[in-house]
């Protein structure tokens, strides 16, 4: 009776936050005296799958249909429920992102299990099952108690840091039959961005907002992120106007980070741009409207042209780097 988890993967190797997934359903099964097994979906290496053991899952079950090496939640549904009957298990974690979002939802409802998504707590099993989680676009908390048989949670990525441990998992086959309709869209192409830490797994992100007026004053933000070593981000109608790619966009229409250091320029500060940053553990935000609703989140705020502020802030950071190393 394990807690499963659904571990992501790209060509084989494992995202930072399936590692954070794994142990928050380790954290889980060690509450309820059990174990964690990760499911792992497509092609990947064994002695990958067995590192799992260093977060916290004893076996991993892996379903190595090659379909499944791209996103097809109705397939990847029937092969996370076929893992969890084999199982017999009570909860069913994954991350709260584009792949958890669709597939968490398919199997809640297959298996008639109440479900939490973008938990961002441990459950408090003293009163049941009781899992926190953002409301009112991350203004408010709110505590829902799962009280069905089976239990479906989604954790918002970069919620918990993650430890290394030590240990090695099982790995285990499982054949699951699917039919075509599992595989009804068709993947014609992936493109994958290449030379940047990803959006979801950043812990510096430096972000652009129409103050900037076009893209072709986006090279400050380049800069800064690259003295930084962070990764670029941007509010939706940057991405809407075609200024940056939409992977960058982040809000509650496009991506959700929690990073360590979140700095908004050019950016006013609407709700929607908010509930999809409001996790930063520090936002700095660079305006030049004092009146922008984005000073009262930050942390951190300055008044003035991003033209003149980034390149002495980029000049400034360099500067530092080079006198401590």
């Amino acid at each position: 009776m394990s807690v499963i988890v659904l571990a992501e993967h790209s060509q084989g190797a494992f995202k930072k936050k399936s590692f954070e997934a794994i142990q928050y359903a380790a954290a889980i099964a060690q509450s309820m005296g059990t174990t964690a097994t990760a499911i792992v979906l497509g092609d990947a290496p064994e002695a990958n799958m067995q590192t799992l053991g260093q977060y916290g899952a004893q076996k991993v079950i892996n379903i190595a249909d090659a379909r499944l090496n791209d996103l097809h939640a109705r397939a990847y549904a029937k092969a996370v429920i076929a893992a969890a009957q084999k199982e017999g298990a009570k909860v069913i974690v994954a991350s709260h992102d584009v792949t958890g979002k669709s597939v968490a939802p398919r199997v809640a409802a297959r298996l008639k299990a109440g479900m939490v998504a973008g938990a961002v707590s441990h459950p408090d099993l003293s009163k049941g099952f009781v899992v926190k989680k953002n409301v009112f676009s991350g203004k408010a908390f709110a505590y829902a108690n799962i009280t069905s048989d089976v239990k479906v949670v989604t954790l918002l990525p970069n919620t918990f840091p993650v430890k290394k441990g030590e240990g090695s998992a099982t790995v285990e086959k499982l054949d699951v039959s699917f039919e075509d309709k599992d595989f009804s869209v068709v993947v014609k192409e992936t493109n994958k961005v290449t030379g940047a830490i990803p959006l979801s797994e950043a812990e510096l992100v430096v972000s652009g907002g129409r103050g900037l007026k076009g893209p072709e004053n986006w090279g400050i933000l380049e800069d800064l992120a690259g003295s930084l070593g962070a990764t670029l981000a941007c509010s939706r109608p940057v991405a809407d106007s075609h200024w940056r790619p939409h992977h960058e966009h982040v809000g509650q229409t496009g991506g959700t980070i929690r990073p360590n250091l979140y700095i908004a320029v050019g950016i006013s500060g609407a709700i929607q741009h908010l509930a999809g940053v409001n996790g930063s553990k520090t936002i700095v935000v660079i305006n030049k409207d004092p009146e922008a609703p984005f000073f009262k989140a930050a942390d951190y705020g300055i008044v003035g042209d991003a033209q003149e502020i980034v390149p002495k802030l980029t000049a400034a950071i360099k500067k530092f780097k080079e006198n401590h190393n």
